[in-house]
């Protein structure tokens, strides 16, 4: 593909991910509660039963950031839908919480996985932000309690972080330690902020960001490893033999530091609101960012590679959508933050590379993941967890990145 449509323009952001919408409404909605999770490339159901808390959360942020932007009354119908069933399906009545995983048939739900997990609660945490942002009030009280819950299961003082797994129970936290966790309850403490300008939940996301983009970095040569002890030490081996394991995988994650250096960008803008000079966010930003395009980019065929060894060499060459995505809005704040080019030259060559090879147009969304020659490895575009939460995240985040730096 040779022509492109002009990446810096708000008009064309919105419309892709008008477009990536389209792919999942209303196709997803399911009558009987919730939405469908698994999705062919050509949007057919492929597994029509298990519903997972993370796309379920993820789906009521698509849902309503789809409302907020377009004003379509049917994005406001999904959203309820969607919050409906967050509420009724995975809500935990007997233990309190959210159950990650669920078998959902004719209305009548079967708990497959209730293990607590922070990655989830903090998607929890993150719908009902966005949810009230689209007007659903109904969700500022759930807000709260699902960030008092992460602050009395998961908040371990000592560490300034949080905890990763407990049991459904709560009677066995697990002794791993990760920073994605930390890293989406980051996201989601600045959303609870923007939804109920509350500044707990910015100063909370301060010291999360802080402690893992600082202290935790320095225990790693400057960058940020995925997985810990219960002290917080590196564990270098977790998951070696699984480097691909969906939450958990081995080896530095560029993706990771992009997506770190674009929440460090909006947490000092948050953080200005507030009064707060946050003067270690824009270089930690830009280290992140930088290592991640020298260490991670395909020089030969184009896109950001998924993992890094220690070393920092490639060792998983092939290529996700979300580390595309993410990368790009990174790209575009640091743009506007700083006024560099460079930033620019990465945006414009990130969003060709995932426009030639990641976006769908025929059916929409993107194409999930590719070798490292970009060839498909399955026809699975919309397996547990992805429902383009993060291309039309990308997508809103960089519009609003051009809106506040004058680009139409």
């Amino acid at each position: 593909m040779s022509d492109f449509p002009d990446f810096r323009s708000r008009a064309v952001l919105l419309a892709h991910a008008r477009h990536s919408m389209n792919f999942y409404h209303p196709r997803c909605i399911d009558p009987s509660g919730g939405m469908y999770h698994y999705f062919k490339d050509d949007g057919s159901v492929y597994d029509a039963q298990h519903r997972h808390l993370v796309s379920s959360t993820r789906f009521v942020f698509t849902y309503a950031m789809a409302y907020r932007q377009f004003g379509d009354p049917a994005y406001l119908d999904g959203l309820r839908h969607a919050v409906r069933f967050l509420r009724e399906a995975h809500a935990d009545e007997e233990h309190g919480g959210y159950l990650w995983l669920l078998s959902w048939r004719d209305g009548e739900r079967a708990v497959v996985d209730g293990t607590k997990h922070a990655y989830g609660q903090a998607f929890v945490l993150l719908a009902f932000a966005h949810a009230v942002m689209a007007g659903l009030d109904e969700a500022r009280p759930w807000l709260a309690q699902a960030y008092d819950l992460m602050e009395s299961r998961f908040w371990d003082e000592s560490a300034g972080l949080y905890a990763d797994e407990a049991s459904r129970d709560w009677r066995v936290l697990s002794t791993y330690r990760g920073q994605n966790a930390n890293m989406h309850a980051c996201e989601a403490l600045l959303a609870a902020f923007q939804a109920t300008g509350e500044s707990r939940y910015v100063q909370r996301a301060c010291t999360v960001a802080r402690h893992i983009t600082e202290r935790q970095a320095a225990r790693c040569g400057g960058l940020i490893w995925e997985h810990y002890d219960p002290q917080w030490q590196p564990d270098w081996r977790f998951n070696i033999d699984d480097p691909a394991n969906l939450f958990r995988p081995w080896g530095y994650q560029p993706g990771h530091f992009t997506e770190w250096a674009k929440l460090l960008l909006q947490l000092e803008a948050h953080g200005a609101a507030q009064g707060q000079a946050l003067g270690w966010t824009l270089p930690t930003a830009e280290r992140l960012f930088n290592v991640a395009m020298e260490k991670g980019w395909d020089a030969e065929h184009g896109g950001l590679s998924y993992s890094l060894a220690p070393d920092l060499t490639v060792c998983d060459a092939d290529k996700y959508f979300w580390v595309q995505a993410e990368s790009a809005a990174a790209a575009a704040l640091l743009a506007v933050r700083t006024g560099e080019s460079k930033y620019w030259d990465w945006y414009q060559r990130l969003w060709r590379y995932s426009w030639t090879h990641f976006v769908d147009h025929q059916h929409g969304a993107w194409y999930r993941i590719l070798d490292r020659h970009n060839r498909k490895l399955s026809d699975e575009k919309s397996p547990a967890g992805k429902v383009d939460y993060h291309t039309m995240g990308a997508c809103y985040d960089i519009a609003a990145a051009l809106a506040g730096g004058g680009h139409a």
